[in-house]
């Protein structure tokens, strides 16, 4: 099993996490001396369809949905609403949500959700859908199930389960649905995406049925390591700084499970037996444990799949990178994850609440 930290909050962050500041930004585009000179000695492992009712209140699928904005040769989503989120939409970083779906049903010992939800014909909402594999997933594991999942882009393949349906929401603007009309919400992996989080768990608490249960899922952005090789001076170290930095700047938190936020937050919207568990998620295969092994070759793959999309719209539009700048930050990056000297994990928090009976 993964290894887990706790069951009940995040634990907070270890000095080496806040012990200094961010690196300068021309300190990852000047040549770095063993990058010349010095001959290092590492392990290298070498290695549905969108719904058409008519009669939805939904936002429908129209022209202006599939206008994408094109930035740095990658393309996003369209400006609607409120909606803004800080990762390509391409195939590049689709696969790597996928990889990172796949990493995450193992991390949870190949469950998609830890809430004790009821079984039989429920409905059930995912927010903020991606690709939309884990509503597939739980689509095709639970046929009696409704499943409605929800983006911002239509992403999502045509071909799904019969009971599963996509359709374009925007989660923070006021929800489209009536209030009581699902058994279970699923949220996952909104870091950088959400201005009031307290907003977003009031709306998952009102579309909530009496008895039903809300999840949420987000990691740590700030890479640790138990051992101190991950430390100031490397760019893994830099890695979730720069990431808070410029999420915070863009008034889009993705300190949440740092500052144990999410529990307080579904405390405030109303939710009871909430329960909060903390698992550590190796970013490298550096472990000598074999499934952390595998989490960790799966969570390599996630981010080098795309380190790019992840980086360049965040630290050019909120840092004022350059191009260039960030080109060599990630090399500096990739050089360091196949490093396995070094032993990167990530913090990665489920939080699940019920909302009370009337």
């Amino acid at each position: 099993m993964a290894a887990e930290t706790s069951e009940t909050a995040a634990a907070a962050p270890p000095a080496s996490v806040t012990a200094a500041p961010v690196i300068p930004t021309t300190h990852w585009t000047e040549p770095q001396p063993d990058d010349e000179d010095e001959e290092e000695e590492f392990v290298d492992d070498g290695d549905s369809a969108l719904g058409d009712d008519a009669a939805s209140t939904t936002a429908s699928l129209s022209a202006s949905i599939l206008e994408y904005r094109t930035i740095h040769g990658r393309t996003y989503h369209s400006l609607q609403g409120t909606a803004e989120h800080w990762t390509p939409n391409d195939d590049a970083h689709l696969e790597s949500m996928d990889c990172v779906h796949h990493c995450l049903t193992l991390l949870l010992d190949n469950k998609l959700f830890l809430a004790p939800i009821s079984d039989g014909a429920i409905r059930v909402l995912d927010i903020g859908c991606g690709t939309g594999i884990w509503a597939i997933d739980f689509a095709d594991a639970h046929p009696e199930a409704e499943v409605i999942g929800t983006d911002v882009s239509p992403s999502q393949p045509e071909w799904v389960p019969p009971n599963l349906k996509f359709e374009i929401e925007d989660c923070t603007q006021a929800w489209t649905y009536p209030p009581d009309s699902f058994d279970f919400v699923h949220l996952r992996y909104l870091f950088g995406s959400i201005s009031d989080w307290d907003a977003l768990y009031a709306e998952a608490f009102k579309a909530c049925k009496p008895g039903g249960w809300v999840e949420a899922v987000d990691p740590s952005v700030n890479l640790r390591s138990d051992d101190g090789s991950v430390r100031e001076g490397t760019a893994l170290y830099d890695w979730g700084r720069l990431f808070n930095e410029a999420s915070t700047k863009y008034g889009r938190s993705m300190s949440m499970v740092d500052d144990g936020a999410i529990s307080k937050s579904f405390k405030k919207a109303g939710f009871v037996e909430i329960r909060s568990r903390t698992f550590k998620l190796p970013a490298t295969p550096w472990p000598q444990d074999q499934k952390l092994q595998q989490l960790g070759a799966f969570s390599r793959l996630a981010m080098e799949q795309d380190l790019d999309g992840y980086a360049m719209y965040l630290f050019t539009n909120a840092l004022g990178w350059s191009e260039q700048q960030v080109t060599v930050f990630l090399a500096r990056v990739r050089k360091e994850m196949r490093d396995l000297r070094i032993q990167p994990y990530f913090l990665i928090e489920v939080v699940y609440g019920r909302k009370p009976e009337h």
